[in-house]
């Protein structure tokens, strides 16, 4: 049997607590490397920049289990370890999960930097697939097929056929009506363009923006900080706070994004409602703990929506030597989409959040949860109960090692 005559079969990639039997699933069959190209930015609800993506194979047909998702690594003096560690991860978290993995695929995505080709990128990247196939091979889980994206093409490590996978790579086609397409769509599956697309909504805005909400921030700053500092200041600017948020979420829901325009149209719009000492007094306030969890326990189902919308719109205002203040408004842009049911859009806002500072232990806990596929309701109970030991701010360290986005 030659690598393209196993079938891999897949369906929609929803944490276990969203789970519907498989026999309700819609089923996908991914006979080449054509196929299996179009089909990642489905197996993860966007399409991965500068990632690699280990999917684990279960059975004879090659179902789609687990998969982890992690940036490219940039010192290539350690990609043994990398691939041994990545490989490990794999087969752990899928053995925890469901069963230990048959097989395995790997697409590492990387547009051109240095490299001037997608060519020259594969080629670049061929030694750490090579460390992978080695590393999944020892755990006996052969890497049934290897794939670069770069460039709008594809490139196969594993298959010799030129006439299939020729040196100069395939145009990976994108319209929207191939089998895996069709079963995202029949599924609901929401797809969010591009990792870099989405990390952008959540980044800081530069000029005008920027210089004169900073100027807000450091006046504002002095002012809370000192209020702060006794229990009693510290419950009224909690209460203001919550008022406050109210006010603005009424606002976001009075004035819907217009979906007919660009997201950055949209996002734009929604910068527009929101005044700059309104931003300060938010931004500054919810650096406190219990602000923080009361905060995300109190938005429910039907205000997901709009609170993502203004989370993100919050977190945009955090710029310059403020940067560091959106780490607690992307982890609740993450908790009310994971409530909400978009995993994707979750797991890259904890995983960015968790990127800026790896310490941030909500951050943490929460991308642990949903990577563990947890029901939500869980975490809303406990901050709705006031269980801040529970979540876990009180604890000396993180959770057990993961993938920077595993979404095995």
């Amino acid at each position: 049997m030659t690598q393209h005559d196993r079938e891999s079969r897949g369906s929609e990639p929803t944490a276990p607590s969203q789970r519907t039997p498989l026999s309700a699933q819609p089923s996908v069959s991914l006979r080449s490397p054509a196929e299996l190209a179009e089909a990642l930015p489905y197996l993860l609800g966007f399409y991965p920049d500068d990632s690699l993506v280990v999917v684990a194979l279960h059975g004879e047909r090659g179902r789609f289990g687990g998969r982890l998702r992690v940036g490219l690594p940039d010192a290539d003096s350690g990609w043994a370890a990398f691939a041994a560690q990545l490989a490990e991860c794999l087969d752990s978290s899928s053995r925890a999960r469901d069963a230990r993995p048959d097989g395995a695929l790997l697409f590492l995505c990387r547009e051109p930097g240095t490299e001037r080709t997608g060519r020259e990128v594969m080629e670049r990247l061929r030694p750490l697939v090579q460390h992978l196939r080695r590393a999944c091979g020892d755990l006996e889980m052969p890497v049934y097929e290897a794939l670069c994206l770069s460039e709008g093409r594809y490139f196969s490590y594993c298959c010799p056929d030129s006439g299939c996978c020729p040196p100069e790579g395939v145009a990976i086609e994108r319209s929207g009506t191939s089998p895996m397409a069709a079963a995202a769509a029949y599924a609901g599956m929401p797809m969010h363009g591009s990792l870099r697309d989405m990390e952008k909504r959540l980044a800081a805005l530069g000029p005008p923006f920027a210089e004169e909400q900073i100027r807000v921030l450091e006046g504002a700053d002095a002012e809370l900080t000192g209020r702060m500092l006794f229990e009693e200041g510290r419950q009224q600017v909690r209460a203001e706070t919550l008022a406050l948020l109210g006010r603005l979420l009424e606002r976001f829901q009075r004035r819907l994004p217009d979906t007919a325009t660009q997201i950055s149209a949209q996002d734009a719009q929604d910068d527009g409602l929101l005044g700059h000492d309104e931003c300060a007094s938010v931004i500054l306030a919810i650096q406190d703990r219990e602000t923080r969890d009361q905060v995300a326990a109190w938005t429910d189902g039907a205000d997901s929506a709009h609170a993502l919308r203004l989370w993100r719109a919050l977190a945009r205002r955090c710029a310059g030597p403020y940067s560091g203040h959106g780490v607690p408004l992307i982890a609740l842009a993450g908790w009310v989409a994971w409530k909400s049911g978009d995993v994707p859009t979750a797991r890259v806002a904890l995983g960015l959040a968790l990127r800026t500072d790896p310490d941030y232990l909500f951050a943490q806990l929460l991308h642990h949860a949903c990577n563990e596929g947890l029901d939500p309701e869980l975490v809303r109970r406990c901050l709705r109960n006031g269980g801040e030991t529970e979540l876990g701010d009180d604890e000396d360290g993180p959770p057990d090692g993961e993938a920077e986005d595993a979404t095995c």
